[in-house]
């Protein structure tokens, strides 16, 4: 199976091929990027998709992170997605962000619990953690850092995501174990991996935001009058 893997729903910007027969993907390409997915995801996805024996023809799925993250950025991945399924006459899954996080953590076999964090802003983060004896003890949240630390107890622990080192900052006053594997973006590769083994009746191409937006309307859509 080949799939076309994207993700644009935190500070990247990244696409990649890959299959279900090798480790590493066909073809890849990330950038940080804190705006303007919009504009660059497009022409990453040909640049990816060029190097490619067969092109999007050849495609069987495509995958795409679907959140928590910034709401312009899952849009943009989504329709992409979406467009790119529809036009390949293949089916589109959802990865979540904080899944994808959490793979590389699994993969390692690390003790203990391990923790997704995702900086939320206003002392918050979107939040998941699991074990491997367990599975998960944390279902995706949006909760404050301390109460993260809170839920995660005795340790240790493995974190990773953008909010990862406020919440082992806190785990490691209160003289608990927790390592930092990576505060970046979830590795493209590990998106298209999940998406490779996603079923896609249960992984909807669906936004997945655990909270409403930041901006909102003043007075029914109306400024306020001074």
């Amino acid at each position: 199976m080949r799939i076309l893997a994207i993700d644009t729903a935190l500070d990247a910007c990244a696409a990649c091929v890959a299959t279900d027969e090798a480790d590493a993907p066909l073809s890849g390409e990330a950038m940080p990027l804190a705006r303007g997915h919009a504009e660059a995801l497009l022409p990453l996805i040909e640049r990816v998709m060029a190097r490619v024996e067969g092109g999007f023809e050849s495609l069987d799925r495509v995958a795409v992170t679907v959140g928590p993250g910034s709401y312009t950025g899952l849009r943009v991945g989504l329709s992409a997605a979406r467009a790119v399924g529809l036009a390949a006459g293949v089916p589109v899954v959802g990865v979540t962000t904080l899944s994808a996080l959490l793979a590389p953590l699994l993969s390692a076999e690390s003790e203990g619990l391990l923790a997704a964090c995702i900086d939320a802003r206003h002392g918050a983060i979107y939040f998941q953690a699991m074990s491997l004896t367990e599975g998960i003890v944390v279902p995706p949240s949006l909760v404050p850092v301390e109460e993260a630390a809170a839920l995660l107890g005795a340790g240790p622990v493995a974190l990773a995501g953008s909010g990862a080192q406020a919440v082992a900052a806190l785990l490691k006053r209160s003289g608990v174990e927790a390592e930092v594997a990576g505060t970046g973006a979830p590795d493209i590769g590990w998106i298209a991996s999940l998406g490779l083994v996603a079923d896609p009746a249960q992984a909807l191409a669906r936004p997945l935001y655990l909270r409403g937006p930041d901006a909102q309307p003043q007075d029914h859509a109306r400024l306020a009058r001074q």
